[in-house]
This record gives C-alpha cells, sequence and structure tokens, in this order.
C-alpha cells in the first residue's frame, strides 16, 4: 500500500503524531500508528476515517506522580495497613447504613455468637450427651425447650429457625397415659402427657398387638392401634430400634392385608388402597429411619421397594435407586430376586417371572399382586401374535393361574374368551389368538396404561 494513495487528512495526521513522538515512546508509537493504518485499511475506511479526531494511546499525556514527601515527614501517622484500610472502608460504609440496615448487622453478629456458644456447649456437654444417650436409649434427639417463649418465632439455639414454621420441639413430651390400646386421633392442638402413652407402655403395646394379629383379629382396628402407636412414637420423638420394629411390623400387616384382598379378588379396590396407604407411609418413614443408621430389616424393605416402582412403573427412579444399592443389599436373596424380576420384565420374559412370583421371598408375592395381572395382559398379547391358537391348560401353566377356572375368569375380564371350540370341557378349550389379539390390546390401554398408587410418597 503505496503512502501517495492515503487521503490528505490521514497523511496530515501522520506528520502531526510522528512530531508528537519522543525517543522514550517513538518505538510504541510508531507500532500503534501501523496498526491503526492497517486497520483502517482492512476496514476500507481510510477515505472515512475522522483522522482529525483519533488520538494514539501511547502519545496521549500521562500524569506524572505526586511524591507528597513534605507531608509525610510532617505527618507522624504510620501508613495504614490492608486490614486497617479494609476496616476504616468498613465504617464508612456502615456509617452511610440507615438504622434498620444497623439492625439487621447487629442481629447478623448475635447470631454467629450465637452459633459459637452452641458449638462451644456441644463439645462440652459431648461426654455427658453420651453419658445420657445409653441410659436413655429409648430417646432419640430429644431437645428441652422450656424457656423457648412460643410456640412460634426464631428460636435462639437455632440461627436458621424460620419464624412462621412452628416451633415442634416445645411439644416433645414424656407421655403419662398407662392404657395399652387407645384409638388414633389426628392431634388439631397441642398434645397432653396425659393422653400419650410412655415408652414402656407402648412397648407393652406392640406386644399385646401381634397377639392380637394371630387371633385373626379385625385389621380395621389393629390399622388404628398401630397409627396411635405410631402417633405417641412422633410426639415424643423416639426414634430407635424399637420405632423401626413398629413400622415394619405395620407395613407387613398392611401387606397381608391387601395380599389376602387380592387373593381372594372380591372387586374391594378402595379396601385395597386403603391399606396401600398405610404400607406406604410405612415405607416413607422406615426409609428416613434407616437414613439414620438405625439397624433394622432393611434389605427386606429394599426389595418391596424395588417391587413397589416396577408396579408403578417409575423407571427413571428405579434405575437411580438400583444405583444407590450397597454390596451388602446385592447379595441379599430377596434384593436378588426383586433384581431378576426387574430384568425378566423389561425382558418381556413372562416365563421367568410367572415362576418368580410363585417363588417370591417374605412378602414379595402380595406386592407383585399388584401387578402380576397387567403383566399377564401383556404376556398375552405377545403369545397372541405368535399363536394362532392356545389351549386354556398353557395359558394357565404360563401365566401362573392357580386353576383353570382363575384362567377362563382371567380371560373374560380381558376380553379375550374367544375359543374355537366354546362348547367343550374348560380344560380343552382353545383360545382363537385373531379374535382375542385386539380385544387384548384395548383392555390393556384402558386398564394398564395409567397406574395410580394411593400414598405413594
Amino acid at each position: 500500500m503505496s503512502s501517495e494513495s492515503w487521503p490528505p487528512p490521514l497523511k496530515e495526521w501522520v506528520a502531526r503524531c510522528l512530531g508528537q513522538m519522543t525517543d522514550a515512546n517513538r518505538a510504541e508509537a510508531q507500532a500503534e500508528l501501523r496498526e491503526s493504518i492497517a486497520n483502517a485499511f482492512a476496514e476500507k475506511t481510510l477515505w472515512t476515517t475522522d483522522w482529525a479526531g483519533v488520538q494514539l494511546k501511547s502519545l496521549m499525556p500521562k500524569a506524572p506522580p505526586v511524591l507528597n514527601t513534605l507531608k509525610r515527614k510532617m505527618n507522624d501517622t504510620p501508613p495504614m495497613s490492608k486490614k486497617a484500610k479494609k476496616a476504616a472502608a468498613q465504617k464508612r460504609n456502615d456509617a452511610n447504613l440507615d438504622f434498620g440496615d444497623q439492625a439487621a448487622l447487629n442481629r447478623r453478629a448475635e447470631r454467629f455468637q450465637r452459633e459459637h456458644d452452641i458449638e462451644r456447649q456441644k463439645s462440652m456437654r459431648g461426654q455427658a450427651s453420651l453419658q445420657a444417650n445409653n441410659q436413655n436409649a429409648h430417646l432419640f434427639n430429644r431437645i428441652s425447650r422450656s424457656d423457648s417463649p412460643s410456640a412460634f418465632g426464631t428460636n435462639p439455639d437455632d440461627p436458621e429457625a424460620d419464624p412462621n414454621v412452628l416451633d415442634w420441639d416445645k411439644y416433645t413430651i414424656v407421655g403419662t397415659n398407662q392404657e395399652l390400646f387407645k384409638d388414633y386421633l389426628r392431634l388439631t392442638s397441642e398434645p397432653k402427657p396425659e393422653t400419650i402413652r410412655p415408652y414402656s407402655v407402648l412397648q407393652q403395646t406392640l406386644v399385646e398387638l401381634k397377639k392380637r394379629w394371630k387371633d385373626k383379629v379385625s385389621y380395621n382396628w389393629i390399622c388404628n392401634q398401630f397409627k396411635s402407636l405410631r402417633q405417641d412414637l412422633t410426639v415424643q420423638r423416639i426414634k430407635n430400634e424399637f420405632t423401626v420394629q413398629v413400622y415394619e411390623i405395620h407395613a407387613r400387616m398392611a401387606l397381608e392385608s391387601v395380599g389376602a384382598g387380592s387373593f381372594i379378588r372380591l372387586t374391594a379396590d378402595l379396601l385395597l388402597q386403603s391399606d396401600m396407604v398405610e404400607y406406604n407411609q410405612c415405607q416413607a418413614t422406615l426409609k428416613n429411619l434407616y437414613d439414620l443408621g438405625i439397624p433394622g430389616k432393611h434389605e427386606e424393605f429394599t426389595a418391596y421397594r424395588i417391587l413397589m416402582l416396577l408396579h408403578g412403573r417409575n423407571k427413571s427412579e428405579l434405575n437411580l435407586y438400583v444405583g444407590t444399592l450397597t454390596p451388602r443389599q446385592k447379595r441379599d436373596p430377596a434384593v436378588q430376586h426383586a433384581l431378576r424380576v426387574q430384568r425378566a420384565i423389561s425382558m418381556g420374559n413372562y416365563h421367568a417371572l410367572f415362576e418368580m412370583y410363585f417363588n417370591a421371598p417374605n412378602m414379595g408375592a402380595y406386592i407383585m399382586d399388584y401387578f402380576i395381572d397387567r403383566e399377564r395382559t401383556r404376556a398375552l398379547m405377545t403369545m397372541t401374535k405368535a399363536y394362532r391358537t392356545i389351549t386354556v391348560c398353557f395359558i394357565q401353566n404360563e401365566l401362573g393361574f392357580e386353576s383353570v377356572s382363575d384362567t377362563l375368569k382371567f380371560l373374560g375380564t380381558h376380553g379375550s374368551a374367544f375359543f374355537v371350540n366354546p362348547n367343550a370341557l374348560d380344560r380343552d378349550r382353545t383360545v382363537d389368538c385373531k379374535s382375542a389379539a385386539p380385544q387384548l390390546a384395548q383392555v390393556y390401554e384402558e386398564k394398564y396404561r395409567k397406574v395410580g398408587i394411593k400414598g405413594a410418597i
């Protein structure tokens, strides 16, 4: 690029810049000058740029450093450190705060001081608390709040307390009621010690409830008593192995009641759902208790939880939960059975699924009752696509029915009772797969596409 093709304003600007250069800034200024011209040429703005207004940074006047040594000699005050400067700046900022901001800062300072005092008291009480826990192993996390001014408001010992949340620690009490059995009533006010049973009475209550359950007492009554027992434990903040035992027993009783109703097939859907509500509540509480490190039948209820997730078809949560299983849990036979059930369902291996249905450990079959008809329908849909005709006995053996009558009842309720020989004996009948397949698909969409789990938490 020849300088002869430059516009006159650019030539004048270059001449002015060269005249302002000194030995100190010449190299930097020349480099900046060449860069400015090159950029303008690349952007094709040599003729449009107002060169008279362009100023090189390297040619701009710089303020000389002010050395006020005389004042520093006259002033005896030593130079301030970084901490002193920061404190002075904070002091100036605090002076500009209004009264409300200053009050907030004061509250924050008091809160930090309380935290420090609480940590110091905890360390001083460490040994005393350990001895107290050994003497009162049935109590967990019980804290006295006798000096609390109100059920609401900020708690002095909790810097993060929400003033709008009820302070339940204030209502932590020790019951005095000596009755073994007590009806469950939802609390609507402050609990009173005379209506709550102490720990020793609750232990006796559990023993008696187990005896009554063996004597075939009404499930509605036993469920009411267990809910009352759980309530007394919650109000007194008792969380230990006994608490875990109570919830585990109640969960099993709920499953047994649900399973019995499901086996009889009395179409008592409301009863089954209410029982499943109690089971899910117990399962949710047990999860929290196990997370606290309280021992119990953790592996057994881990298997139940896997089966419940299979019932709800919650694949994402199921995968996350299975990924958190420990090696000890994976070695447990009940957990291994639940994982095999999961694998069979995901692979569509209905033959293996119904074999595991009959060999489920503990009370896993009661939970499988909830989704076994859904899987039977899926399996029968697959079979009707693969065969032209299927005998009733074959369906009974493959889908895990206990009798031919149960098989025919299932076919009738699922719209697939299409027989090639309808006048033959029940066990000799043959299903017409071509006629049954579309009806099965429609029934599956209507009955099993959506899953409603009552009481799930």
